[in-house]
């Protein structure tokens, strides 16, 4: 039941950070403080991915029985491990020309989503 939970929050994050890049505009850039881009391509094929990962987290928690084929705990932990350490890498060794709300919306992200594979790793250890 826990770990159920976790997929469900784990999916609304992914599936909100994959819209925002979906939509990626000099709006949205302006308004979270984060580094524009030249072309928008590379943030709408990461904002697809993301929404992807998303629904594969819906598809295992919605799932019923033995047979679910969506992304699961551990998948959901790897990702999120690998996108929380670079974004954390790229805040301190980045050089980002950004404004501090940018770093503070960046470093809250990037705590959310090391904190959420901490706990998800947490429960996965404890399942029966």
């Amino acid at each position: 039941m826990y770990e159920r939970i976790l997929l469900i929050i784990d999916a609304v994050i992914n599936l909100a950070l994959g819209i925002l890049l979906l939509i990626f505009t000099e709006g949205i850039i302006n308004f979270l403080g984060v580094p524009g881009s030249v072309s928008s391509f590379y943030p709408n094929i990461l904002g697809a991915v993301l929404s992807g990962i998303g629904i594969a987290l819906l598809i295992e928690v919605l799932k019923e029985g033995n047979d679910k084929k969506g992304l699961g705990i551990l998948g959901a932990i790897a990702i999120n491990l690998c996108g929380g350490l670079v974004l954390v890498f790229w805040l301190i060794f980045g050089n980002l020309e950004i404004p501090p709300k940018g770093y503070i919306f960046l470093s809250i992200l990037s705590f959310i989503l090391v904190i959420i594979s901490i706990i998800e790793g947490i429960a996965y250890l404890k399942r029966d």
